[in-house]
């Protein structure tokens, strides 16, 4: 029987807009891997278009639950970290990763989009959140955070050459990388990787969709995730989680839906065990 594979996922909790936890625990789940949740705040709803949201901060209980999990002698094959609320969950994440020594370190360093940073993110949080790229295995920032942990402009077309030196320079500071929704000059979109210790430079390449929708980065970096603890190597388990977000996407066109309520992940995600 193939070994049983677990993954902690220390991300928000959104309950309406597919986003975070709602979308790390299906999508971990369908690939035949157990995916346990601790919580970094509890939403209502993302914050991305929808007014008057509840949130609450989970800080307090990250730690108890590290420790409780050690207690208990429980092994985690990944950690997997996504959107942190303060910098005090900074350290929390490191905590995981000490105590958790074996796990691979994923880090999908939520900061901005669109050339901005999200409000939540203080320069305290952003030097905590470089600490903990210091620290992964991978990473999986848009274009908008890369550009922050690079300290760079954000920079709304670029080459395809300029975006490998800029992966090479991520992986100067975390293991492997991916930047994520990357526009070139003719107009395609690419995601490129590039993973340190084997050399392997990979430049996925699609045509644009003109619409954006919140949590396909979530929907990206959790496939990512599943497939690297099935083996895959960087590239191919980035290809695998592009074609599946991209393919999200278009079941998800024409439902005459608002954007802010995420992608319809769940007609497709069956297709996750053949992956």
């Amino acid at each position: 029987m193939e070994r049983e594979l677990r993954v902690a996922a220390i991300h928000d909790m959104s309950g309406f807009g597919r986003c975070a936890l709602t979308v790390v625990i299906p999508v971990i789940s369908a690939m035949g891997i157990q995916c346990v949740p601790v919580p970094t705040a509890l939403l209502s709803t993302h914050t991305g278009g929808f007014d008057n949201f509840v949130f609450r901060d989970m800080t307090d209980f990250i730690e108890p639950c590290r420790s409780h999990y050690e207690a208990l002698g429980v092994t985690f094959d990944a950690i997997y970290s996504g959107f942190l609320a303060s910098a005090a969950q900074v350290e929390s994440c490191l905590k995981f990763f000490d105590s958790f020594d074996t796990a691979l370190r994923i880090v999908d360093p939520v900061m901005g989009d669109e050339g901005k940073r999200y409000k939540t993110y203080t320069d305290e949080l952003v030097s905590g959140m470089t600490e903990l790229v210091k620290r992964a295995d991978i990473i999986t920032p848009n274009l908008t955070e890369a550009a922050i942990l690079l300290g760079e402009n954000y920079p709304s077309v670029m080459t395809e050459e300029e975006g490998c030196r800029w992966v090479k320079r991520l992986c100067k500071m975390a293991k492997a990388a991916v930047i994520k929704g990357i526009v070139l000059e003719n107009g395609v979109h690419a995601n490129i990787s590039y993973d340190r210790e084997t050399g392997e430079l990979g430049v996925k390449k699609w045509e644009n969709i003109p619409v954006f929708y919140p949590g396909t980065g979530d929907l990206f970096a959790s496939v990512l995730t599943g497939r690297i603890l099935k083996g895959d190597s960087l590239f191919e388990a980035a290809s695998k989680a592009t074609d599946f977000a991209q393919l999200a996407i278009i079941k998800t066109l024409g439902n005459n839906q608002p954007t802010r309520n995420g992608v319809e992940f769940e007609r497709i995600l069956g297709k996750l065990s053949k992956y």
